[in-house]
């Protein structure tokens, strides 16, 4: 992907950048958006998707909780004719949001999950081992940051977040290399915490094609923003603000993502609890989602070769029915419980 130009308050003109988002053909296909409709693009970023669907005719609700995101999607705003609302915040809370903007519902709620290219271009957020910048990682730009995180969090818990949001089989030697160095001098730079995991993990592992840091800088920006909680969150309420018939489109880019999506679709989507030889099967509530299609649908080849980044995005669709939101989630969704960092020093 192409970068923008970056304007003089270090966000970037989404309306000047030849922004392509991955799988944006099926996204548009799965959201059918028409004139009139209203759609949530729960994750803003450079604006590919919102810019997509208002040329159906929609009005786009924007949600993205990166300040720079919406400084740069300014002037799509203006180009708009009023037709895209850009709101600042999480889209854990886009049925707050909708409902604020004074709509009671939307007919389509789209979430590309995952951190933005736009976010991995510029070496002063300190998200990529790529370019060195400060080791920070925040979407909001407050709170925790990835350096607190590699600084102060205790061994065995800094292994748990490696090891299960990273998916790192080293997590155990990598977090004690990253102790062992801390305690020599705090991490500071995204170089030089990449350079230490380097040296445990290797370049030399056959087959792989991945920087040896890509696992620990993904758990730590996840573990930093919350991502697996906030999609729990997002889900939720787009169940709550979708009218019948509106339609939810998810894209996920790794397998603790879509492990959450396709657990809780197959939870709303189930008419009857599975029995077993001994136990009858029992009701259920009634279905609030019915699958759009089965499974999941990929990139193609082209598209691939043309943005690696697309290998391993996978979409998701559901069409909501007219049944009542529920309170509850499944307990299995697959969302690990980890320590905070005030849990982790008390």
């Amino acid at each position: 992907m192409m970068a923008a130009a970056p304007r003089s308050d270090g966000s970037q003109d989404v309306s000047k950048r030849p922004h392509v988002p991955v799988l944006l053909a099926e996204v548009l296909e799965a959201l059918a958006a028409k004139p009139g409709d209203a759609i949530v693009d729960g994750t803003f970023g450079a604006g590919g998707y919102s810019r997509a669907i208002l040329e159906t005719g929609a009005r786009v609700i924007a949600i993205d909780r990166d300040p720079d995101a919406i400084a740069g999607g300014t002037p799509l705003v203006a180009q708009s004719a009023g037709r895209l609302d850009l709101v600042e915040g999480r889209f854990s809370d886009l049925d707050v949001h909708v409902r604020d903007l004074g709509l009671s519902s939307v007919q389509g709620v789209v979430l590309d999950l995952g951190v933005s290219s736009m976010q991995l271009d510029q070496a002063e957020r300190g998200f990529s081992f790529r370019h060195d910048g400060p080791l920070d990682m925040r979407m909001e730009q407050k709170g925790l940051s990835a350096a607190d995180v590699a600084n102060l969090m205790p061994q065995r818990d800094l292994t748990r977040v490696i090891g299960i949001l990273g998916e790192e089989k080293r997590a155990s030697s990598v977090s004690r290399a990253i102790c062992d160095r801390r305690a020599e001098a705090p991490f500071t730079r995204t170089s030089d915490l990449a350079a230490v995991v380097e040296k445990v993990v290797g370049r030399s592992f056959k087959g792989k094609q991945i920087h040896p840091a890509t696992r620990t800088f993904q758990a730590l920006r996840m573990y930093v923003n919350r991502e697996l909680e906030q999609i729990v969150d997002a889900l939720a309420a787009a169940e709550r603000i979708l009218a019948p018939g509106g339609r939810l489109v998810v894209v996920t880019f790794h397998s603790l993502e879509d492990r959450i999506v396709k657990r809780f679709l197959a939870d709303r989507t189930r008419t009857r609890a599975g029995g077993s030889r001994h136990l009858p099967e029992t009701d259920v509530p009634p279905p609030t989602f019915e699958l759009a299609f089965k499974g999941a649908r990929e990139a193609g080849e082209d598209e691939v070769r043309d943005n690696p980044r697309a290998r391993s995005a996978r979409l998701r669709a559901a069409l909501r029915t007219d049944a009542p939101a529920r309170t509850d989630m499944p307990d299995n969704l697959g969302v690990p419980r980890l320590a905070t960092l005030e849990q982790a020093d008390g």
